[in-house]
């Protein structure tokens, strides 16, 4: 007897595009691990640093919106970030309700140890360069595909 349950293809494992995502998305963060060990850094950690090296100050909801977390999930991230010398959080001049996030010295120095990080990974993927910006630019229009799809 076997506990097997028969079903379409639509329901195997194989074929769901959410565990491809998945998938990937747990890989490539391992080999980004990898890589920030020695900066001390995790990857959420990495993501907000790369936001704040392209934007400069950001209030809290802003970094929030750009990397698609909320402010629960980003709080205890940023007070870790702040107690490592890489960031400050102030309450904002303009509105006192927003707190704004500004990188340290130290946050804006990181930036030059991390500068290799994507060039290490692009090599270990395996894939050409153009693949790889072809994927991101397809996976970006899913994104906002599902984005839009959502607003309605």
């Amino acid at each position: 007897m076997s506990d097997r349950v028969e079903v379409g293809d639509h329901l195997l494992l194989d074929n769901q595009l959410c565990f491809a995502l998945y998938d990937a998305s747990r890989k490539v963060t391992s080999l980004y691990r990898q890589h920030l060990k020695s900066l001390g850094l995790t990857y959420p950690q990495y993501l907000v640093l790369m936001v704040l090296w392209e934007h400069g100050c950001l209030t809290v909801k802003e970094l929030g919106n750009r990397l698609s977390l909320d402010s629960g999930t980003l709080t205890p991230m940023l007070k870790r970030l702040e107690a490592g010398g890489y960031l400050n959080r102030n309450r904002s001049k303009k509105d006192e309700r927003e707190l704004e996030v500004k990188l340290t010295q130290k946050g804006k120095d990181v930036s030059t140890e991390a500068d290799c990080i994507p060039g290490k990974l692009v090599c270990s993927f395996g894939l050409e360069e153009d693949k790889i910006f072809e994927l991101r630019d397809s996976l970006k229009e899913f994104i906002n595909s599902i984005n839009q799809g959502e607003s309605k």
